[in-house]
């Protein structure tokens, strides 16, 4: 059963992804620069409210450096965003790995392919300096999608989002012709993305820990 204190900062969450999505659509650059800041925050709340793992929380955290860090134009900011989206992908991954519950061997060819064709492709397009910085994060995005297969399709859902989001972004620095409201999808695969990963790793998490719980109320309750 989720605590009501978690439902609550759910509920928050949600209407705060709302409001930033909204404001996209509409245009209203005020609106996102209050509502994306506080996206990950809640996200993090929700998941230490549910007893999720520290490395889970360590890694929204991280993906809330890097908004911040997005919501300049400058290169460094770039960069600085990069590698904390990138650190938040190293906790996601030492996760998984202790989490896993299938195995996604048959994917890796998938995902080793999907990396090698953005990399190629975009190429060209990324500025001298950004080219291997790209390279290299993609290639821990591309590992941590693989990672969240193995914790089944709502984690592996949210890994794939999640690429499909830096993807855009990457479209974008490389100069490709972008979406109409090109921001909007980026933010909406992202907080899906996100929140899909949380729930992939916590629902199991709970579904382990129901039982236990079961028997230890059993035994108090033993005369």
């Amino acid at each position: 059963m989720i605590p009501r204190s978690a439902r609550v900062l759910l509920v928050c969450f949600a209407l705060t992804a709302a409001v930033d999505l909204l404001s996209l659509l509409a245009g209203s650059d005020p609106g996102h620069r209050i509502a994306k800041p506080l996206l990950m925050p809640l996200l993090a709340l929700y998941a230490a409210a549910r007893g999720g793992p520290r490395l889970l929380v360590a890694a929204l955290l991280l993906g809330w450096c890097g908004d911040l860090a997005l919501m300049s134009d400058a290169d460094p900011a770039f960069l600085l965003g990069m590698v904390s989206f990138a650190a938040g992908h190293v906790c996601y991954l030492v996760l998984f790995r202790r989490t896993a519950r299938v195995r996604g061997a048959r994917l890796v060819g998938v995902y080793a392919t999907v990396l090698v064709a953005l990399v190629v492709l975009l190429w060209p397009g990324l500025p001298a300096g950004l080219r291997i910085p790209v390279a290299g994060y993609s290639l821990l995005l591309t590992a941590m999608a693989y990672g969240a297969t193995r914790l089944g399709p709502v984690a592996a859902l949210g890994g794939a989002l999640f690429m499909l989001s830096d993807t855009l972004i990457a479209t974008g620095v490389a100069d490709w012709p972008q979406l109409p409201k090109a921001a909007f999808w980026i933010m909406l695969t992202y907080v899906v993305a996100q929140f899909l990963l949380v729930e992939g790793v916590l629902s199991p998490l709970a579904a382990r820990r129901a039982p236990a719980a079961a028997y230890g109320e059993m035994r108090s309750t033993t005369p």
